[in-house]
C-alpha cells in the first residue's frame, strides 16, 4: 500500500498531461522522507522524479534541508534551486512532495508569474484548492475527488 501511495501523485500528473511529459518541467518542493530531515531513504520523491525522468521530463527541485543527500542518490540528474521560488522557473507544474513549513504559504502570486503553467499537484493536502482555483490554478489534491467540470477544466 505505502509503495502504491508513492505513484499516486505521478498518476494524477500523467493524466493530466495526457501521458505526455517528454519536454516538461516540473518543479518539485520537498525531497526528504519527511520535514526537518535529510533522510531519503523510501522518499516519495524518489519515486516521483524516477517516473518523471523515465518519461523525458525535467526535474527543478528544492528542500530546505535534504539538497545535499539528494545530490548523492540523484546526481546531476535534476537541477536544484538555490530555494523554492527558483525552483518554479518555468515549471509546467508543482509538486508538493514534502510538508516542509517553509511550503505552507508562498506568494502565490509570485508562484504564478515564476511558472510557465499554473498547476499545482499537492501531494501533503496543505494548499486550499478554492483559494487556488481563484488564483487562476488547476489545484489536485491527493485523495481529493475532482468533479468532471473541474476535471475537464484543468486539461
Amino acid at each position: 500500500v505505502n509503495e502504491n501511495q508513492k505513484s499516486v501523485l505521478f498518476n494524477k500528473i500523467n493524466k493530466h498531461f495526457n501521458g505526455d511529459l517528454a519536454g516538461k518541467t516540473f518543479a518539485i518542493w520537498g525531497l526528504s522522507f519527511k520535514p526537518k530531515t535529510d533522510d531519503m531513504r523510501e522518499a516519495p520523491s524518489l519515486v516521483i522524479i524516477e517516473k518523471l525522468l523515465e518519461q523525458g521530463a525535467s526535474v527543478r527541485a528544492y528542500d530546505p534541508v535534504a539538497m545535499k543527500e539528494a545530490e548523492h542518490t540523484l546526481g546531476d540528474s535534476i537541477h536544484y534551486g538555490k530555494d523554492e521560488y527558483e525552483a518554479l522557473i518555468d515549471a509546467d507544474a508543482l509538486l508538493l512532495v514534502t510538508e516542509w513549513p517553509e511550503f505552507r504559504a508562498p506568494n502565490f502570486n509570485v508562484v504564478g508569474k515564476l511558472m510557465k503553467d499554473r498547476v499545482v499537484f499537492d501531494g501533503r493536502n496543505i494548499y486550499d484548492a478554492a483559494e487556488l482555483r481563484e488564483k487562476g490554478f488547476v489545484y489536485y489534491g491527493i485523495g481529493v475527488k475532482q468533479t468532471v467540470e473541474q476535471e475537464n477544466a484543468a486539461v
